[in-house]
């Protein structure tokens, strides 16, 4: 027998497809809107396009068939005195059984039409008599994610019988941390309602900013949740770890910094300062490096390594591919092999010698016996070990795994310490992803470009205007400017719309002939990688028809010029990564994106890459338009779902969640967190 009053093994079943098994599923089983019943609008002012619930009698209902039968429209004619709906449900005669001539209906929909005043595919709930109606009408009436067979009234009504009987057993949270404070967006700063009362609240509001305010005090139960288990998990590391002092001496840096041809930022400066303070303390620093493209994440880097090398530690730089992975592998060599450091390469297909000469600029440097190894996915593997780590810095944080993470600062702990983490990201985080995806993080933001840098332009093109764009290619790389051309595919796919960029490299040498023209994707050998890359970085290549594989990494001062073809197939961070390929030198710069704006939401990517090259703006819109779930990939960071949170909107509430959460563990030596919405009540754990 059920404990929820009115549910049976059918209805039992049906909610176990929306995956409700207990009492607590039932109770916060959210609403995916409201229909405001207090006030029903008339039918003779519906307007089209625009949502609306209305409530009729059925005057009318049949199924009409088309010519050959294989095409029908099944519709009813509502009546509310003022107007008459037609109601329509295209290719589902089935639907005439559930209506009949004299029932009551609500409808809610957008009108498509006007004359007729027509409905298509509209939600409708029938009004009965069966004494429950103070559930259904004259209120504010939640509408919920629901399944075949399952109707609103039917889970509405259930919903409202668990409320009754079981609603007092929710209490609150152990331990409770929410009630203590207060909703920071709430102008009367009042408490946070109970658990309890945002429950009753988020299901049957007595208005609509009740609904949301009761939505927020459950959110803020999930951040918490979150956020417990993040804190602890640096705590843990502050109690169990030690750093090894890795401050440095400056004994290398200075003449490192000298030798530049130019000046660090403000910005740069002051994150090192913050690097050094970290590097030189008990515990393991911890932290996330973020900044636009270009804005010098891997010089900080450098810097940040020779500090551990003058303190007498080795380094390990872990990359995402193999053509970021030889980047770094050249700058840092560039850098620091005149100062006697060795740095290796370790990739899936290269292993450089580590007694690779100096530079011969650098003839009577002795060598340090520190060294630097810089390696893609190849440092996590069993085969590579190294000791004496003292810092561990990972680029392009984003595409790594937190597994792989630990997997390479595992390979530097002893019995008590642990060597120092930075990782970094040139894909600016909005700030309610950060404090979820890197809660366990401190954050050093990198908000100042070099100075000398040339102005990026920004034009979206449509693709029959691809022969002018070849003529400003053309014209840009007879300036001795250079140029990248990028496709998303690398080869053909079944959609001939989307170009791919093994069958376009002969239309592109011979659209920029008599410039010299190379190819790069990932499908290359490695040799043949670094060839062409090297061609290019030389400017022998002029122009580098590639796919994404050069979103990261690739610095060229000489290229002016981005084209992006089928730019709609592109997520707006990728947009953004590749416009970073270009402005790098003192020369304007153009980004050119050609695509078929099919839809809104290509259109809106658009607008946003023409309107800003800031690329915090960016994430947040990104954030807005796609979710949090598609933009970091779920499975790879490990993001829970939230039933009522939205990272898009609730950065208060996440800050506000770190803020409880840290302040409680630090008060609550050795303890376990205690989650706040996960760990119900036995009564609320009963199967339903």
């Amino acid at each position: 027998m059920s404990i929820v009053r009115g549910v049976g093994r059918e209805r039992q079943q049906q909610l176990e497809r929306l995956e409700i098994r207990t009492v607590s599923d039932l109770l916060f089983h959210g609403p995916r809107r409201y229909d405001d019943r207090r006030q029903v609008s008339p039918i003779r002012e519906v307007v089209q396009g625009q949502p609306i619930t209305v409530r009729g009698s059925v005057v009318a209902a049949g199924v009409k068939k088309f010519r050959g039968g294989f095409k029908s429209v099944f519709e009813v004619v509502l009546d509310d005195g003022t107007a008459r709906l037609h109601c329509r449900w295209w290719n589902q005669p089935y639907m005439e059984r559930f209506f009949a001539v004299g029932d009551q209906l609500f409808a809610h929909g957008k009108p498509t039409s006007l004359k007729p005043r027509a409905m298509d595919h509209p939600e409708t709930e029938k009004i009965t008599d069966d004494g429950d109606e103070q559930v259904h009408l004259n209120r504010i009436v939640p509408v919920y994610p629901s399944t075949e067979g399952l109707t609103q009234r039917a889970l509405r009504l259930m919903i409202w019988r668990a409320i009754e009987d079981f609603a007092t057993s929710i209490g609150e949270p152990t331990p409770s941390l929410v009630p203590i404070t207060v909703d920071p967006q709430d102008p009367a700063r009042t408490p946070w309602l109970s658990r309890s009362q945002a429950v009753r609240d988020l299901h049957f509001p007595p208005a609509m900013a009740a609904a949301e305010q009761a939505r927020r005090r459950l959110a803020l139960d999930e951040f918490v949740d979150l956020q417990l288990i993040i804190q602890q998990r640096r705590l843990n590391l502050e109690r169990k770890w030690q750093s090894r002092p890795c401050g440095g001496d400056n004994r290398l840096m200075k003449p490192f910094l000298a030798s530049l041809p130019f000046r660090l930022t403000g910005a740069q400066t002051r994150v090192l300062r913050e690097l050094r303070s970290e590097l030189s303390a008990t515990v393991p620093m911890r932290r996330l490096l973020q900044g636009d493209v270009g804005s010098g994440k891997s010089l900080v880097a450098a810097c940040a390594a020779l500090m551990v090398v003058e303190s007498g530690f080795n380094v390990a730089v872990m990359a995402p591919t193999e053509i970021l992975a030889e980047q770094l592998w050249t700058n840092f060599r560039r850098w620091f092999e005149p100062l006697g450091i060795t740095v290796d390469l370790r990739t899936g297909n290269r292993k450089t010698d580590l007694e690779l000469p100096l530079q011969a600029s650098a003839p009577s440097v002795a060598r340090r016996t520190e060294r630097v190894v810089v390696g893609t996915h190849a440092l996590v593997q069993e085969s590579f070990q190294m000791e004496r780590i003292g810092l561990v810095i990972i680029d392009e944080q984003h595409k790594f795994g937190v597994a792989q993470r630990e997997t390479l600062l595992r390979k530097g702990r002893n019995a008590r310490e642990a060597p120092h983490l930075l990782v970094m990201t040139a894909t600016p985080i909005p700030r309610t992803l950060g404090l979820t995806l890197y809660g366990d993080l401190d954050v050093s933001i990198l908000d100042e470009l070099p100075a000398g840098r040339g102005q990026i332009r920004t034009y979206v093109r449509a693709p029959e205007a691809l022969p002018k764009v070849w003529g400003f290619v053309q014209t840009e790389l007879a300036r001795g400017r250079q140029a990248y051309i990028v496709y998303s595919r690398v080869t053909e796919a079944d959609q001939e719309e989307i170009k791919a960029v093994t069958k376009e490299f002969a239309r592109v040498q011979a659209a920029l002939a008599p410039h010299p023209v190379g190819l790069l994707h990932g499908q290359l050998p490695p040799d043949e990688k670094e060839r062409v890359m090297a061609a290019f970085r030389s400017g022998a290549v002029k122009a580098l028809v590639a796919t994404s594989v050069i979103e990261v990494g690739v610095d060229v001062p000489n290229a002016t010029v981005m084209l992006i073809e089928n730019a709609e197939q592109f997520g707006l961070a990728q947009l953004h990564q590749l416009r970073g390929r270009i402005g790098r030198g003192g020369h304007d710069s153009h980004c050119i994106l050609l695509a078929r704006l099919k839809t809104e939401e290509a259109a809106a990517r658009m607008k946003v890459m023409t309107d800003t090259c800031n690329g915090f703006e960016i994430a947040e819109a990104d954030l807005l338009l796609r979710g949090p779930g598609e933009l970091v990939g779920r499975d790879q960071s490990g993001l829970p779902d939230f039933h009522f949170g939205h990272l898009a909107r609730d950065r208060d509430l996440v800050e506000t969640a770190r803020q409880l959460a840290r302040s409680h563990l630090r008060g609550s030596p050795g303890g376990t967190p205690q989650l706040a919405g996960k760990a119900a009540p036995p009564r609320l754990q009963e199967t339903i």
